[in-house]
């Protein structure tokens, strides 16, 4: 692209959230990314070594507002039953001056960690959720 207009630059106020089909409007901020496991490839007559790809590491994370228990509740009903909660997150940014959307599915993701309470006097109280997730589907790209 050799040239945009400003207001073409995304902004993330447009971004919207779905945990497990059920759309999470008290979302502030999701972050997903893929991190490549790299082995060196040593070559001769090179002092530098290659890099090949050989395994990927899937994570991301997501704060909400707390205003609900969802994601309390989805956690608690499996692992009291002695299983994994596993969940499809599909995120979407969509600004209206941008020249497209973007919307990922994230398939199988775990939640890191549970909140059971977290709170502190004369704040907004929120919750961020670190996962990880083993596939993904690009949906919608610009």
């Amino acid at each position: 692209m050799k040239e945009f207009k400003p207001e073409q630059a995304i902004s993330g106020t447009w971004g919207e959230m779905w945990y497990d089909g059920e759309y999470m409007a008290e979302i502030q901020s999701c972050k997903a990314e893929v991190t490549y496991k790299k082995t060196a490839v040593p070559q001769t007559c090179k002092m530098i070594e290659g890099q090949k790809i050989t395994g990927l590491e899937p994570k991301g994370e997501f704060k909400i507002h707390h205003v609900n228990s969802t994601v309390m509740k989805k956690e608690v009903a499996a692992l009291k039953k002695g299983k994994t909660a596993v969940h499809t997150i599909i995120v979407k940014v969509d600004d209206p001056d941008a020249i497209g959307a973007e919307r990922v599915a994230l398939y199988n993701c775990v939640l890191d960690k549970m909140i059971l309470a977290d709170f502190e006097s004369g704040k907004m109280s929120e919750r961020s959720y670190g996962f990880t997730f083993n596939d993904w589907d690009l949906l919608e790209a610009i």
